[in-house]
């Protein structure tokens, strides 16, 4: 994809060398940002790999996956409708939410077999 089709996906509709420049910016430290979050998230999973002890310290005071899952789902919404003020002021809890919800999503599929063939 080039920066004029990225411009036009974005929804401009110009052809402005400037802005068509801008939008290719935009795009390569959008890949950039994308892979760097990427692996950091592994980095995050595979320090909690070895063990499902970790996994659940990680997690806590949840007593499992599931039941992780749904308090940072439960959690995210309720930010959604705190007024702008205290969401600025929740915004460390919001960041752990969304990455307990990213951990326990990954170990709710995966951990089972995870944990079992390291047993075996």
């Amino acid at each position: 994809m080039d920066a004029a089709d990225f411009a036009r996906a974005c929804g401009y509709t110009g052809d402005s060398p400037a802005l068509l420049e801008a939008f290719e910016a935009i795009r390569r430290n959008g890949i950039a940002q994308a892979r760097l979050d990427h692996f950091r998230r592994k980095a995050v999973i595979d320090e909690l790999r070895p063990s499902e002890l970790l996994f659940l310290a990680a997690i806590g005071p949840a007593l499992s996956a599931h039941e992780a899952v749904e308090d940072a789902i439960r959690f995210i919404a309720g930010w959604r409708n705190m007024p702008r003020w205290r969401q600025e002021r929740r915004l460390p809890d919001l960041a752990r939410a969304r990455q307990q919800l990213l951990i326990a999503r990954f170990f709710r599929r995966y951990g089972h077999g995870l944990w079992a063939s390291q047993a075996a």
